[in-house]
C-alpha cells in the first residue's frame, strides 16, 4: 500500500492491493480491467483506442502528457479507455500541435485519471497475478460501493462489446495520411467495425482503396451487394466468442473465396470462422515494442500490440487448412494466420502502429495484391 499522505485519490484492485495518488481528467468513479502499456509514446492514441474499452490502462513511461493532445490523432471520436493511471503527469505541454492539455481532454472525455502512481509495483502485481478489476475514485469513496462496481462490472471474458462501440449507419472514408498522396479509388473494401482504429482505414485509402466502413452486425449478404473486393475485419474490444453475428458472416465470405484481412479482433474472429479457439491471456500484449517473428522468411519484426485473448495454440494443431505465419517471440503465442494460399490471413498484433513501429505495414500491401489478383 503506498504512503496515503496528501493524496485524494485511490486504486483499488480486486485482489486487496490499493494505491493512492491524485486525481485529474474525470472525477467520476470507474471500473474495468486493469492493464498495463509499455509504450513510450502515443498515450493519445492509445486512451482513444477503442480496442481498451472498459480497460483502464496504466503507462509504464514516467511521465505522460508533455505533448498535449490533438484532433488529428485521435483513433476514435468517441469511447476509448475507462481511465488511466500514471506515475507523473507534466506540468508543461511543448509541441507546435497540441490543442489542449491531457488533463482537459480527459476532462471532455470523462476519463478519470490517477497520478503519483508508483507504476512499476503495481506493473509487477499484474505480471504476477495477471488483469483483473479495477477501480479508480475519489479517497472516501466506501468499500461497499467499490464491492458493488466491482460485481456489476464482472470479467471482460464473455463479453461482446464490439456492439458496444460500433458505428450505428455505414459511412465512406476519405482521409488518408498526412504523409501520403492517396492513389486514386481503385478496390472497393467493405470494413467491419469492431472498433475500428482511424489509422487502419487511412491506411487503406493510401493505398487506392474505396473504403466502406459497416456496423459490426451487418450481415455477409447486404455487405456482397456491395460487391467489395475485399473485406477487412477490424481490431475491437473484448471477448471474440460471443460475437457469433460476424464469425457467421465470415464464414460465409470464406465460401465466396473474397480476401480476407483481420487485425488483432477481426484476426480472432477470422480464427473462430476457421475453427478455431481462442483464449484469455493473463495480462495480455500491450505496448509498442513487441518482437514478431515471420515464419516463412525469419524476419523479426518490432511491433504494436494491444490484445487480451488469443487465438489457441492447440486448436491449430487440429486444423489443416490453417497456417500459423507469425509468433511472439515474447511467448511463442501466435501472431498471424493464413487461409487459402494466403488470399485470407489475419495478424494479431497492429500493422497501422499508432503508436508504434511501422516494420510489419506491409501486410496492408498483401492485402492490396490479393485483391487485384
Amino acid at each position: 500500500m503506498n504512503n496515503k499522505k496528501n493524496k485524494e485519490a485511490k486504486l483499488t484492485l480486486k485482489s486487496g492491493h490499493i494505491f493512492f495518488g491524485e486525481i485529474f481528467g474525470s472525477d467520476e468513479p470507474q471500473v474495468g480491467e486493469i492493464i498495463f502499456n509499455t509504450s513510450m509514446s502515443g498515450y493519445q492514441e492509445v486512451i482513444t483506442d477503442l480496442s481498451y474499452t472498459d480497460q483502464i490502462v496504466c503507462f509504464t513511461y514516467p511521465h505522460i502528457g508533455n505533448v498535449g493532445t490533438n484532433n488529428q490523432d485521435l483513433e476514435s471520436f468517441n469511447g476509448g479507455c475507462k481511465g488511466i493511471v500514471i506515475r507523473e503527469q507534466t506540468k508543461f505541454t511543448s509541441n507546435w500541435r497540441n490543442e489542449e492539455s491531457l488533463n482537459s481532454f480527459l476532462k471532455k472525455k470523462k476519463i478519470i485519471g490517477i497520478a503519483g502512481i508508483d507504476t512499476r509495483k503495481l506493473t509487477r502485481i499484474l505480471r504476477e497475478e495477471g488483469s483483473q478489476p479495477a477501480v479508480i475514485s475519489k479517497e472516501n469513496l466506501s468499500n461497499t460501493k467499490i464491492n458493488s462496481m466491482f460485481n456489476s462490472f464482472g470479467d471482460l471474458k464473455g463479453k461482446d462489446l464490439a456492439q458496444k462501440v460500433t458505428c450505428t449507419d455505414k459511412y465512406v472514408w476519405k482521409e488518408g495520411t498526412e504523409n501520403e498522396n492517396s492513389k486514386k479509388n481503385i478496390l472497393k473494401v467493405v470494413a467491419y467495425d469492431f472498433g475500428v482504429k482511424h489509422n487502419i482505414l487511412r491506411l487503406l485509402v493510401d493505398r487506392g482503396c474505396e473504403v466502406i466502413v459497416v456496423s459490426a452486425k451487418t450481415s455477409a449478404e447486404e455487405v456482397l451487394k456491395m460487391k467489395p473486393d475485399g473485406i477487412f475485419l477490424s481490431n475491437g474490444p473484448g471477448d471474440p466468442d460471443p460475437c457469433r453475428y460476424a464469425i457467421d458472416a465470415i464464414k460465409v465470405f470464406l465460401k465466396k473465396k473474397i480476401p480476407i484481412f483481420g487485425i488483432c479482433l477481426g484476426h480472432q474472429l477470422l480464427g473462430l470462422a476457421l475453427g478455431l479457439k481462442t483464449e484469455k491471456m493473463k495480462f495480455g500484449h500491450h505496448g509498442a515494442n513487441h518482437p514478431v517473428k515471420d515464419l516463412k522468411t525469419n524476419e523479426v519484426y518490432i511491433t504494436s500490440q494491444n490484445h487480451g485473448f488469443t487465438v489457441s495454440d492447440s486448436s491449430v494443431k487440429n486444423n489443416n487448412n490453417v497456417e500459423v505465419t507469425h509468433r511472439s517471440l515474447f511467448d511463442n503465442t501466435i501472431q498471424g494466420i493464413s487461409y487459402d494460399e494466403g488470399k485470407v490471413f489475419g495478424f494479431q498484433g497492429h500493422p497501422e502502429a499508432s503508436p508504434g513501429p511501422q516494420d510489419i505495414r506491409r501486410l496492408f500491401d498483401k492485402f492490396i495484391q490479393n485483391m487485384v489478383i
